[in-house]
């Protein structure tokens, strides 16, 4: 899973700004990404197309109960290792600068917006590279969104990649509002409403 999101957002825009030296890039994301998946494990729900893992989508129920204390310890542990990840690659700091002054990006406080908790969040959708077009995507989403519509939930997302838009409107997304902070990037936050 980290080899198939680091290889999916290599490139991607936000990772870009964030870290733009592309060498830096390719030794600090796949830890970035096991720091995430190891938050995940605990705290969402992954799903693949396949065994082989060609795509992956990342979900959060918000609509679970939860333990506050698990929730936060597990979400402090990830930040600890993700700062010390990003000091120990670039101890110039100016990555670790770009991800404090990154960090509206970085989470999904703007779906407090919503005052809705009766909701899921995909945090992730990757594809491999080679199995784009195949209708991996689609699979993965019309999944959560079938769940999303039996138990009344609406679905969150974002993503920093314009191209990305007209996918989730496809699929009955809207965009909520645009973030654009502290960088020229602009976060495109989408909601699908219970239908």
């Amino acid at each position: 899973m980290e080899e198939l999101l680091t290889q999916c957002f290599a490139r991607d825009p936000l990772y870009c700004k964030l870290i733009p030296d592309e060498e830096t890039r390719k030794r600090l994301l796949p830890e970035l990404f096991k720091c995430d998946l190891s938050e995940f494990f605990e705290l969402c729900q992954i799903y693949s197309d396949s065994p082989e893992l060609n795509s992956i989508i990342v979900v959060s129920d918000e609509s679970e109960p939860y333990d506050p204390f698990r929730y936060y310890l597990t979400e402090a542990l990830a930040a600890l290792k993700t700062d010390e990840y990003l000091i120990r690659e670039d101890p110039s700091l100016k990555t670790f600068w770009n991800f404090v002054r990154g960090k509206d990006y970085l989470n999904s406080r703007w779906t407090a917006q919503l005052h809705q908790e009766e909701r899921l969040h995909i945090i992730y959708l990757a594809v491999r590279q080679g199995m784009q077009h195949h209708g991996l995507s689609a699979l993965l989403l019309n999944e959560v969104i079938a769940y999303a519509e039996s138990r009344r939930l609406m679905i969150s997302l974002e993503t920093h990649n314009p191209k990305n838009v007209p996918l989730y409107e496809h699929f009955g997304f809207k965009v909520f509002g645009v973030v654009e902070k502290h960088f020229d990037l602009k976060q495109y936050c989408l909601v699908r409403e219970v239908q």
